[in-house]
């Protein structure tokens, strides 16, 4: 899937009209949840950092993580190791008692 987030063959007018015409072309595209859900997480610490460095995968890097993400089991961890790589571990539940069946 292609998106296009910026069209940099600008046309040589004023950046106020360029930026209206976009806000109207996203407000034309999506629909009122899409872009509330953008609002409220675009408000989190890190969301646009998190983007730029998504964004700046390669194609190969990105499809890994994208299928990673896709079929992550419950409770996976974040760590980041002594190298500074990022580490994404599945993890496993752990239950305090044992499941009690009723049959």
């Amino acid at each position: 899937m292609t998106a296009i987030i910026y069209n940099f063959d600008r046309w040589a007018e004023d950046d106020s009209v360029n930026e209206t015409e976009r806000l109207f072309s996203a407000l034309e595209r999506y629909t009122t949840a899409q872009l509330l859900e953008l609002l409220y997480v675009g408000e989190e610490p890190g969301f646009f950092e998190l983007l730029h460095g998504l964004f700046g995968l390669s194609d190969e890097s990105g499809m890994i993580l994208q299928k990673f993400l896709a079929e992550m089991p419950p409770h996976t961890t974040v760590t980041i190791d002594a190298d500074g790589r990022c580490v994404l571990t599945p993890g496993t539940i752990e239950r305090k008692s044992p499941l009690k069946v009723i049959a």
